[in-house]
């Protein structure tokens, strides 16, 4: 039998590759399980095309009557040529005049494993295999006829996965039965006209900009009218998006998940829409058919094209859909979920790598039981004629047989060289509002995998000090929270008690610590509808913030309250960044600028793509009173921004020279600042000032949007350079500490993409609960004391800001940047 690419030389005579869209690949070898696909083709006569993966190429037997999953019927199965490995993923029309024209979908794929020597088991004639796919499982023969080398007979062996039920005759990609091939765009059509009709709004939402619909956990299953229920999928909740921009699939935190499971994408691709947005669960089955967390987790692992493509082999995943948010240009939000049910059903493949999730109308706890049984997760619960609303909402309920959750570890026990020195974990909770709370330790489940994975993050991982009350002795290590995982356990009371049996499941990759948030039924905050004004409520006003004043959160509240007016300006549709200090300016406090989910809905967000972290990163955005407040009642103390809006990223408002004196008097960064502000006059190019709150000032030039990130970095180096030169006894541009000689340091290169500026009238942790304050330049003075303005007083006598114009002014700026390059010529 030929190989490599003589295997392929009889199926390139038989084609011109300028006139047909079938693949014309390379052979190609792959390690891991194989895979085998079976196309139903209208040519000539109608036949079903069954295909194995084995030596780089697709080895091809023409099925006249398709397989059948009946033990007692035999199916004559031609052999023919062999066919390149992309053609599994071919599907469409050939045209006219080709060999083989006709239509051709994709009716089953998967993977297969011979269970005999497969090369002795093809020559002989007598190929035992196991196949698990869509359609196709259990375990097959082909056996060929005696007297013929094309003719072989295909037939299901007895094994529990025979049936004598039909098949669907649909495309496991696409959904399309053949008929339905040259003319795709009917259904969209059909059920576009309708949406118009009913007057859905033609505006479909971007993945991005979704906000999740949660349910709230229910102990047992309760029977409502007007509610179904459905399986609840041990998975990864994604997003999965087809629009003009090609196919996304999203996290639920916002990662990109798209090159992870290319059998999805594939799929999504297929799918006849010019648009369509779908909510569901990425699963990977076992062999059983059950979901496999612990395989799932192995592939959202992955960072190798490689890897990924073998894992494809090795697990392939599923979709399982349970609702369509966006379809061919309409949001279906505002639809009740019994009318996105039906959308989905009519659009989605009957069986394939995208499903369709079913639900039962009645007998929620018999169907639980159900489930139960089967080793599901659990139910999901939803009411029919709700909308689409971001945030745990009380139209969905859920109920888990076993007790899972997400832990964030923050520490380990130490353990035996057999487990990469980690016997436990140790795992907590954030509190909403307050400290962590430790849930205990998980060593079972732990898997080699796992524990390799987790030295090399520990070894890597700052150390910590939480002051656990309730941990067991042992030899401990603390480490800053940056993982999470899932865990299985029977019963736990938060404070009270330790988790009781505990299995480690699986590291989830998709979430972050800011999401792992200890809640109540009080905590849980449902959207308000759009017309209703968000309540802020403060919480623990009487905990001491600053001991050395004797300050409380109520303080720091009540500052924020009045500063308001001030401070809004600053940051309305501007990325914000909390540094969080819930015990106060002496307690434990952590960076947050990921906004977790809980967060209220009216809680404005902006997806923004990190090349440092490469995800998205869903920042907060204060645009009004309510939203400052409610982010200051998490313990927020410092409030930085970005330099440009959520509507203009690359296009920073100023642009900064932050003057840090690391050690030079503070009469020297006065001089340094009145030498900025003098060159910026005589280039007529205005400038703005205020303090740091700590021991600097920050000049800052405003650019009205005109500039980038690089022209804005450019402009603040140039006038940098001049200064220093000007005042080269007290000014430097020495980026090392090391080598500033007591020089206050002009710094420039704060104006980057996503660098952060702490927010004028913002305060900070510091001992005296100082505030960034704005200045006049008349204000500036070698007698100026930043510690003067604080939250008592800041805001005293206050008639108007006097570096507003920041936000405002459009300066020449091709002007100054002439007058400032003749300057440097001259010296």
């Amino acid at each position: 039998m030929p190989k490599g690419e003589d295997a392929l030389k009889k199926y390139r005579q038989m084609r011109s590759q300028d006139r047909t869209s079938e693949p014309f690949s390379p052979a190609r070898s792959r390690s891991g399980r194989a895979a085998f696909v079976v196309q139903k083709h209208q040519a000539r006569r109608l036949h079903y095309d069954f295909r194995l993966e084995w030596n780089g190429v697709l080895l091809s037997w023409a099925v006249p009557e398709g397989p059948t999953l009946d033990a007692s019927v035999k199916r004559l199965a031609v052999q023919v040529e062999p066919h390149p490995l992309d053609y599994a993923n071919f599907e469409g029309v050939i045209p006219k005049g080709n060999y083989g024209a006709g239509s051709v979908i994709v009716w089953d794929r998967g993977i297969w494993e011979p269970l005999v020597e497969a090369e002795a088991g093809l020559e002989a004639g007598n190929l035992k295999f196991r196949l698990f796919g869509h359609k196709l499982r259990g375990d097959w023969v082909l056996v060929r006829t005696k007297g013929s080398g094309k003719e072989w007979l295909l037939i299901k062996k007895k094994d529990g996965f025979e049936s004598d039920a039909p098949l669907a005759e649909t495309s496991v990609l696409s959904g399309l039965e053949l008929e339905d091939l040259k003319n795709s765009a009917g259904k969209e059509a059909r059920i576009s006209a309708e949406l118009k009709e009913n007057g859905t709004p033609a505006d479909e939402p971007r993945a991005a900009d979704v906000e999740l619909m949660l349910a709230q956990q229910e102990e047992t299953v309760v029977e409502r009218p007007g509610w179904i229920y459905e399986l609840k999928y041990d998975g990864y909740r994604v997003l999965a998006q087809r629009n003009e921009s090609g196919m996304k699939l999203r996290y639920r935190r916002g990662f990109d998940a798209t090159s992870l499971y290319p059998e999805v994408t594939l799929a999504l691709k297929s799918l006849p829409f010019t648009s369509i947005l779908l909510d569901g669960e990425v699963v990977v089955f076992d062999d059983d058919g059950k979901t496999n967390f612990s395989r799932l987790q192995h592939r959202a692992m992955l960072a190798k094209t490689s890897d990924v493509s073998q894992a494809e082999r090795e697990h392939p995943a599923c979709f399982m859909a349970f609702d369509v948010l966006g379809f061919a240009g309409h949001d279906l939000r505002a639809l009740p979920l019994s009318k996105r049910k039906e959308i989905l059903m009519d659009i989605l493949p009957k069986r394939g790598v995208i499903r369709y999730v079913d639900h039962v109308d009645a007998n929620g706890e018999a169907f639980y039981r159900s489930a139960v049984s089967m080793g599901a997760e659990g139910i999901v619960a939803k009411k029919l004629d709700a909308h689409y609303v971001g945030g745990r909402s009380p139209s969905w309920a859920k109920t888990k047989p076993v007790r899972t959750g997400d832990f964030v570890v923050v520490g380990y026990s130490k353990g035996g060289a057999d487990r990469e020195g980690i016997s436990s974990l140790h795992l907590a909770l954030k509190k909403y509002d307050s400290a962590w709370v430790y849930a205990g330790r998980v060593g079972s489940g732990l898997a080699a995998r796992d524990l390799a994975f987790l030295a090399k993050a520990f070894s890597e991982a700052s150390k910590a000090d939480y002051g656990f009350e309730n941990v067991l002795p042992g030899d401990h290590v603390w480490v800053e929270p940056s993982l999470v995982c899932e865990v299985r356990y029977k019963e736990w009371e938060p404070g009270e008690s330790l988790l009781r049996h505990p299995v480690f499941v699986g590291l989830r990759k998709d979430k972050s610590p800011s999401d792992c948030i200890l809640t109540t039924e009080d905590d849980i905050v449902v959207p308000e509808p759009a017309e209703s004004l968000p309540a802020v409520v403060q919480t623990n006003r009487e905990k001491i913030f600053w001991p050395g004043l004797g300050l409380t959160k109520g303080d720091l509240l009540d500052y924020y309250d009045a500063a308001s007016e001030w401070l809004l300006p600053y940051l309305q549709d501007r990325p914000l960044v909390l540094t969080r200090y819930p015990d106060g300016i002496d307690g434990k406090s952590f960076y947050q600028k990921d906004a977790p989910s809980w967060v209220p809905g009216w809680i404005r967000r902006k997806e923004i793509w990190s090349e440092h972290s490469q995800r998205n990163v869903n920042y907060f955005i204060a645009d009004d009173r309510d939203s400052l407040l409610y982010l200051a009642n998490l313990g927020t103390i410092p409030l930085h921004v970005w330099a440009s809006r959520a509507s203009s990223l690359a296009r920073p408002d100023w642009s900064i020279i932050d003057l840090d004196p690391k050690g030079a008097p503070f009469a020297h960064v006065v001089r340094v600042a009145q030498a900025v502000q003098k060159l910026c006059t005589s280039i007529e190019l205005p400038c703005y000032l205020k303090t740091s709150g700590s021991t600097g000032l920050h000049v800052l030039i405003p650019l009205g949007g005109t500039c980038t990130y690089e022209q804005s970095r450019n402009l603040a180096g140039l006038l940098s350079q001049l200064v220093a030169t000007e005042c080269p006894d007290i000014a430097t541009m020495t980026r090392s500490l090391d080598k500033r000689e007591g020089k206050v340091y002009l710094d420039w290169l704060q104006n980057r993409h996503g660098q952060l500026l702490v927010s004028p009238f913002s305060v900070r942790a510091k001992p005296g609960a100082t505030v960034s304050m704005p200045l006049s330049w008349e204000q500036l003075s070698v007698g100026l004391d930043f510690k003067a303005f604080a939250i008592s007083n800041a805001l005293d006598g206050l008639k108007a800001d006097p570096m507003i114009g920041l936000l405002t002014e459009v300066p020449d700026l091709l002007s100054a940047l002439s007058r400032l390059h003749e300057m440097l010529g001259e010296g």
